[in-house]
């Protein structure tokens, strides 16, 4: 199937056992790549992460033995709709605009939770994730949001940017409701306001018990979507990435949370801010992309085994 002239096809090809298409389908996976770190404030070239894992998927294995499960395994269809178009002007929030446009008007018509449509947003700075969330919290009435990050994100804009990477969870509150519910960890890094903001509406978790219990205690039923900012990990892992902050977390204490959602009403993620200029090992794209992998199985698993 040929793409939509305004999606970008990406030449790395698909990721790893996805096939191109260029419509939203029902009971389907998909990846959409969004290319654009026009707000970031420290080290640019998250525009490059969504190709990287794709071109990385391929030299991984399929199989997890964390979760115990394959993407051979997966039965629903796993689509890639390649890239959203990404504006060139001057003006970095109208570039921004370009894009979340267009994934509003991708997914326009289509009810993710009656459709069973998953989606994986792929960064890109945390801006990005601006689309994706507001779609998940409209179709999912008691979505909760899981947020993993090193930085709080709750800034009512920065440096200028309404829709600033610094800004994306405070964007996101401007869409939910006393029914949706929002978890953060990993968060060390943010000014003394955003702490005193999460700690009064007791979002933030700041042990890894603490917060495994919390998402254990979520009903099976419930939505749960996960936004992955990838500094959330120890930058000694993760050093490819725009905004590094020293005490993070282990690739193991992510999979303690994908053995946990594999079993929950999980339904959607972004996974944000891989910079592959900034690590010439190569070593963060592969670990992105692995951390990409147990995220696609774990919205693919419950069931599966059974």
């Amino acid at each position: 199937m040929d793409l939509n002239p305004s999606l970008k096809k990406p030449e790395t090809g698909p990721y790893d056992f996805f096939e191109f298409a260029d419509k939203i389908q029902p009971n389907s996976t998909h990846i959409i790549g969004f290319e654009f770190d026009g707000t970031a404030c420290f080290r640019k070239g998250t525009r490059l992460g969504p190709d990287a894992i794709r071109k990385d998927s391929t030299g991984i294995e399929s199989y997890s033995p964390y979760l115990d499960f394959d993407l051979e395994e997966i039965e629903s269809d796993l689509i890639d709709l390649g890239n959203l178009p990404v504006g060139i002007s001057e003006d970095q929030e109208k570039n921004w605009q370009q894009a979340t446009d267009f994934f509003f008007d991708l997914t326009n018509g289509h009810n993710l939770k009656e459709e069973n449509i998953k989606i994986v947003t792929l960064g890109g700075e945390h801006s990005i994730s601006y689309a994706p969330i507001k779609k998940y919290l409209e179709d999912f009435q008691d979505l909760v949001l899981i947020h993993l990050d090193a930085h709080a994100d709750l800034r009512d804009g920065y440096e200028g940017y309404h829709y600033s990477h610094a800004s994306i969870i405070k964007r996101t509150l401007d869409h939910m409701t006393n029914k949706h519910k929002l978890i953060q960890y990993g968060i060390r890094s943010g000014t003394k306001d955003e702490y005193i903001w999460m700690r009064e509406n007791q979002t933030l978790k700041v042990s890894l018990d603490s917060f495994i219990t919390e998402v254990q205690s979520i009903p099976n039923d419930r939505p749960i979507y996960l936004t992955l900012d990838l500094d959330y990990f120890d930058p000694s892992f993760m050093p490819g990435t725009g905004t590094p902050e020293a005490g993070g977390e282990t690739f193991h204490s992510f999979i303690k949370l994908m053995k946990i959602l594999k079993e929950k009403n999980f339904v959607g993620a972004d996974i944000v801010e891989l910079s592959p200029p900034l690590d010439a090992s190569g070593n963060s794209s592969v670990f992105a992309t692995k951390v990409t992998r147990e995220t696609i199985l774990a919205l693919n698993f419950k069931g599966a085994n059974s």
